[in-house]
């Protein structure tokens, strides 16, 4: 009976901490609409979402976040081809092929990587990264795509990595040596085996690190090169959307047409998290049922 009551206990913590955080981030949704929507009093929502210039200052001003859009998603995509092959290899080559002593030695320093502060990181490819791209590639600016999509890339590499080797880990050993006594080499075995068995949690690896690149802010404001224009190369300074919120949010007059721009460029971000991440859970749960009906 007492054991009863401890295990009610215990349900109603858990359940009251969980209607807390749901009940936080409701609230804390419900503001940025309401701080975000009345924009939509100065200016349609085709002109917002579409409109070419970002000029919130000028008279009368200019409230288009295509240019910002375009900086997020060209910078999310370029981190993200240079952080999936990287993280997903480097969690294959831990996981399956390095020795024992080796992966003591290389995982810490992975993880360790993941604790860098996003400041540091930034700072790290304004100062560093910059000079070095804008000699290497003999162009005007080091402060561009490219650089912003680097620092990115080395921020979710850690995350990727990290949680697509656990993911390996748990495939079940049967299938290891199953493969190997039917004749494949320990490559086919990791390519036609291990990774298709895995890939509901590499997915979820996947998404977390992009998650992570498109929602961060400091190492874009400070290596993207802050410019809210279209991107015709690789080499061009973007402003995406974290930074141009962090970057303006200080200047614009409390509950003006431009302070009410900056929210609905959070409702913006949160729509196009949000959609990501039902994609996203869509594709890891259409893995995890591939991966059990071929066990």
């Amino acid at each position: 009976m007492k054991r009863q009551h401890i295990d009610k206990g215990v349900q109603s913590g858990f359940l009251l901490v969980a209607l807390f955080s749901i009940t936080a981030l409701s609230l804390i949704m419900v503001f940025l609409f309401m701080e975000g929507l009345p924009i939509l009093e100065h200016v349609n929502i085709k002109e917002f979402i579409f409109g070419k210039y970002w000029y919130p200052t000028d008279d009368p001003a200019d409230f288009g976040i295509l240019a910002l859009i375009a900086g997020s998603v060209c910078v999310t995509l370029l981190s993200g081809l240079m952080a999936i092959p990287l993280g997903i290899m480097t969690a294959v080559y831990l996981a399956e092929i390095a020795s024992p002593r080796v992966a003591e030695i290389v995982k810490p320093i992975v993880e360790l990587m993941a604790s860098l502060p996003s400041v540091v990181i930034g700072f790290f490819g304004m100062v560093v990264v910059a000079p070095f791209i804008q000699k290497l590639f003999n162009i005007p600016v080091g402060l561009n795509m490219f650089n912003a999509s680097l620092m990115l890339a080395f921020m979710s590499i850690p995350t990727i990595c990290s949680l697509s080797e656990d993911a390996i880990f748990s495939v079940p050993r049967a299938l290891k040596e199953a493969s190997f006594a039917l004749g494949a080499t320990h490559f086919e075995t990791i390519v036609k085996v291990i990774i298709p068995a895995s890939l509901s949690g590499i997915c979820t690896a996947v998404i977390l690190g992009l998650s992570r690149a498109l929602g961060e802010t400091m190492v874009v404001l400070m290596a993207a090169g802050g410019a809210a224009m279209m991107p015709t190369s690789i080499f061009d300074p973007v402003r995406p959307l974290p930074a141009s919120i962090a970057a303006e949010m200080a200047e614009a007059p409390f509950r003006s047409e431009h302070y009410h721009a900056l929210f609905a460029i959070g409702i913006v971000l949160f729509v196009f998290t949000f959609i990501f991440n039902l994609i996203a859970d869509y594709i890891s749960y259409k893995f995890r049922q591939v991966g059990e009906a071929s066990l």
